[in-house]
């Protein structure tokens, strides 16, 4: 479907990566891997057309459809959410209007055997399928099914897109992107900005609903549960595995223990050829041997072994003062910007050395917790930071409290002691800052660079209690690997506001939901929260989204920017309150609307069933030869029927369960 040829890219002269060959299928799942600057985001934008090569060239057919995905990108802030993401159906206003343009045309026209009006006819049925084919006729359920499972709630969609944080507005274009439905689909680290939950629903699109996929993710886990193919750039050359990516990494070690022991031969090869120059070169008997071997030296082309891996490079907090048995005690706490009530009654402990994580869905309070903890905003109720504690807080904004008028070596160098300062140069190195870049001044480092330099930074100093909030984000898998064991080995106190469960897994014991403005405890890892939460149904998790309820007697407040906003729901209430007992008439009432939804959910899988035997009925006519207009298009209106009766189902369905959890 897309043929990459030969591409060479070459930037100040220093190749970037040469002579790049590969194809991409129609239906592809391709994870593209490789060091930060190995050339997987230059390879995405050149797919994507927005980049020449040197040489070379990428071939694909003219009518194919292509979706890219940025680390960043700019949104429009004139239009609402669902104006804003309304855009990716613009090609449809176009076709819309041709349609109705052709049946203006046939209700004047008479001539109906002429060649204009059949030619008229084909057209208007072409772009009627195609209308079916690419879901235009059902615009409002696709966009509504899509933001919702992306983390928004209906109550966003008429907000202006001027009040979304950067990460909500990636959310956006990914929307956008992702109901274009492109042939092939190019995604540069999409899983930065959004939730667990999120990335599940995300997952679930890519393995059902996409067509080619080529992505670059840092997220391990993510990676193998969408893809089947792994090309990893390396050295200049792109290595092609029909595998995912764990299958990947082990297959990976092999072929760098080839390369090495070949570069070792070749090695010993040099030295011996060197040797016997160095012996016999002033000896005439000897002459035409030595100029032989200087020729044979000359055509000797190097072989290259792939960036040695760093993540056996192992980094230990330096030691810090013991501190007390509970380095943090909440009691009843909570916080409110106004009307709306982030969080209350949030009362646990953590004990020393316990490592713990905050999750959920982006703006139920996580980062806001922190901030109180870490006492950069008022709050309501008891927080109490224990005995000798000493807080390390990695924040999402890190990278801007760096000294920009020092060096990469500066930064780190002053806050190293002991013999750790005998190894910064392997640490930056590790953290993927080498050769001239650790003599960079931070004002002209890129914002990953900086965050990068930030987490080293931290790490290098002795505390007993990390907080560390989305660290990951800027992070090759590789030096994850690297932070997670450093963590692991850190015998403080840990929190870890994350939503990488690659990262999570093995590393916590505990996990604090946020959610419907509450904060509920979880024993156990990471998979253990993630298979709670999954029972019953997955798309629950993004059909009931928890909200938080207003918070009475509080004076309105300055709203944190950076805080999504989201709809009292009275489910919400204190838990202690006893229930009040429904009257009879309000039982019966319930159970009529209960049996009410039931049967909408009943008849719409009856019509469902139907269509599906109509449709194969359809489908046995036309593989015997039966592709008469009418029965074409009797197909086509039947998938047209298929797809609505799904929507209604789906809606059914929602109705149900939102009123199962309201009665309870």
């Amino acid at each position: 479907m897309v043929s990459v040829n030969n591409l060479c890219v070459e930037f100040s002269a220093r190749p970037l990566f040469n002579d790049i060959s590969f194809v991409i299928n129609k239906n592809d799942k391709i994870a593209l891997v490789g060091k930060n600057g190995a050339g997987k985001s230059t390879l995405l934008k050149i797919l994507a057309g927005l980049q020449q090569p040197s040489s070379g060239n990428v071939s694909k057919p003219l009518d194919i459809t292509i979706g890219y995905l940025p680390q960043q990108m700019e949104v429009a802030d004139e239009t609402s959410l669902i104006d804003e993401t309304r855009k990716a159906f613009s090609d449809f206003i176009g076709i819309n209007n041709e349609i109705e343009d052709i049946n203006r045309q046939l209700a004047e026209r008479e001539d109906y055997d002429s060649e204009d009006y059949h030619k008229l006819i084909s057209r208007l049925e072409f772009l009627n399928e195609r209308v079916v084919i690419e879901g235009g006729d059902n615009m409002d359920a696709e966009i509504e099914r899509t933001l919702t499972g992306l983390g928004f709630n209906r109550s966003d969609f008429d907000r202006p897109t001027s009040e979304f944080s950067g990460g909500w507005r990636m959310r956006i274009e990914l929307a956008k992107i992702i109901l274009r439905r492109p042939d092939v689909l190019l995604l540069d680290e999409p899983t930065n900005h959004l939730d667990i939950e999120s990335i599940q629903w995300l997952e679930q699109f890519m393995q059902t609903k996409a067509k080619a996929v080529v992505l670059v993710s840092h997220d391990r886990a993510f990676l193998d549960n969408v893809t089947k193919r792994t090309i990893e750039i390396s050295c200049g050359k792109a290595y092609d595995y029909k595998v995912n990516y764990s299958q990947f990494v082990e297959l990976r070690k092999e072929r760098v223990e080839q390369q090495m022991r070949a570069y070792e031969n070749q090695q010993k090869q040099i030295a011996d050829i060197k040797d016997f120059i160095e012996r016999f070169r002033y000896k005439a008997t000897k002459a035409i041997q030595v100029q032989s071997r200087i020729k044979q030296l000359e055509k000797i082309v190097p072989i290259e072994v792939d960036e040695v891996d760093n993540s056996r490079l192992r980094l230990k907090f330096p030691p810090a003062e013991r501190s007390g048995d509970y380095p943090l005690i909440t009691d009843d706490l909570a916080k409110s910007y106004g009307d709306h009530l982030v969080f209350s009654h949030a009362s646990f402990s953590i004990k020393r050395g316990e490592k713990v994580a905050f999750v959920g869905k982006n703006g139920e309070g996580k980062s806001t917790l922190v901030k109180c903890i870490m006492g950069e905003i008022p709050f309501d109720g008891t927080l109490k930071i224990g005995h000798n504690v000493k807080i390390g807080y990695f924040a999402q904004n890190q990278a801007q409290l760096l000294d920009g008028n020092l060096t990469v070596f500066e930064t780190i160098d002053n806050v190293a002691t002991g013999d750790i300062r005998t190894k910064i140069r392997d640490i930056l190195g590790a953290f993927m800052f080498g050769g001239e870049d650790i003599d960079k001044k931070v004002s002209v480092l890129s914002g990953g660079e900086k965050t990068r330099l930030a987490m080293i930074r931290l790490l290098l100093e002795p505390v007993n209690f990390l907080i560390l909030d989305e660290p990951t984000n800027h992070l090759d898998m590789r030096t994850k690997d690297i932070l997670k064991d450093a963590i692991r080995d850190f015998n403080g106190t840990v929190v870890i506001v994350s939503h990488d469960r690659y990262f999570l897994d093995g590393l916590v014991d505990k996990v604090y939901e946020f959610g419907g403005g509450e904060v509920r405890e979880n024993l156990g890892g990471i998979y253990d929260f993630l298979r709670k939460k999954n029972i019953g149904n997955l798309n629950e998790l993004n059909l009931n989204r928890p909200v938080a309820k207003e918070h009475p007697g509080k004076a309105n407040a300055q709203a944190e920017p950076a805080q999504k906003s989201v709809a009292p729901d009275s489910r919400n209430d204190v838990e202690n309150a006893s229930p009040r007992k429904l009257s009879y008439a309000e039982q019966k009432e319930n159970a009529r609307l209960l049996s009410k939804a039931q049967k909408a959910v009943k008849n719409a899988e009856a019509e469902i069933e139907r269509l599906e035997t109509e449709q194969k009925e359809v489908e046995a006519k036309i593989s015997s030869g039966d592709a008469s207009p009418e029965t074409l298009e009797r197909y086509t209106e039947v998938q047209k029927n298929i797809e609505n009766a799904m929507s209604v189902w789906e809606l059914s369905q929602m109705e149900l369960e939102e009123l199962k959890d309201k009665i309870g």
